[in-house]
């Protein structure tokens, strides 16, 4: 009996380490960085062969003057993800059934919602707001504890807010793009409400789960990303920021806002949804 009850904790067990390690001041930002760049998104690549004029404008777009800084983070974290993450992360999916990984994904970004709800009421989206409170009150009831996803079955519809993406669809400009030990890329306009955010005990834990989910979803694609690109510091950062700027414009769309940024009109699609 004592080891099947042990067998019934190793999901908990490899989740909770992998949400340990990555429980940085930040959450993760790997996911998007794989996200975008499974996109139609513009090739970051794209124009190195063109005229200086044309690489001019990329180098002032990208905004990375601490690029010599991030890049050794980069590295670090690339070390870090071969050595404890990946294996962490084979072995949570090798010892968890399918649905309890979904399970405990929908709890996670359950205990979540309150941060939806309270960015997007910030910033003026009072139907986001309602409907992120809604989706948190029926699946922490209905969905027994956040663990099934009531809520969209019922058709009310998940839209992520965070204060970064408020900051976004408001105007505030992304910033220098920083790096951060073990999270991964971020901006100087996402870090600080992540942290804010971090810092709630509940929230936090939960954020962590969260990212230790999606990573574990997505590392391969990470490992795709980074293998298959000519600079994967670039490929990383690009397809970051790409994402980050697809979601404001997603949320901006939804809002009845101008999206302002035609060329992202048919931007990365999230991991998600992608074919």
């Amino acid at each position: 009996m004592a080891g099947k009850s042990s067998m019934k904790q190793l999901p908990w067990v490899f989740l909770a380490v992998l949400g340990l390690i990555m429980a940085s001041p930040v959450p993760a930002g790997a996911e998007d960085a794989a996200t975008a760049q499974e996109s139609d998104a513009p090739d970051p690549f794209a124009g190195m062969a063109e005229a200086e004029e044309v690489d001019v404008v990329e180098e002032e777009d990208s905004n990375d003057p601490f690029e010599v800084l991030n890049r050794f983070t980069s590295s670090l974290n690339g070390i870090l993800r071969g050595v404890f993450l990946d294996p962490l992360a084979d072995g949570y999916q090798t010892v968890t059934p399918e649905p309890v990984q979904d399970a405990i994904s929908n709890a996670a970004s359950n205990l979540v919602e309150p941060v939806s709800a309270a960015s997007s009421l910030l910033q003026g989206d009072t139907e986001n707001a309602s409907a992120a409170t809604e989706r948190f009150i029926v699946n922490s009831t209905v969905g027994l504890g956040g663990t099934r996803d009531a809520a969209t079955e019922m058709g009310i519809e998940a839209r992520e807010n965070d204060p970064g993406l408020a900051a976004g669809i408001e105007g505030v400009e992304a910033g220098p793009h920083i790096v951060l030990p073990v999270v991964g890329p971020s901006n100087l306009r996402d870090a600080p409400g992540d942290i804010a955010t971090g810092l709630i005990p509940v929230v936090g834990v939960a954020k962590a789960v969260k990212s230790a989910d999606d990573y574990v979803k997505n590392k391969d694609k990470l490992r795709e990303l980074s293998e298959g690109a000519l600079d994967p510091y670039i490929a990383e950062r690009e397809a970051y920021e790409q994402n980050r700027r697809y979601k404001i414009e997603q949320a901006r769309e939804a809002m009845g806002m101008d999206t302002g940024d035609a060329k992202l009109a048919d931007g990365p699609v999230p991991l998600e949804e992608s074919p």
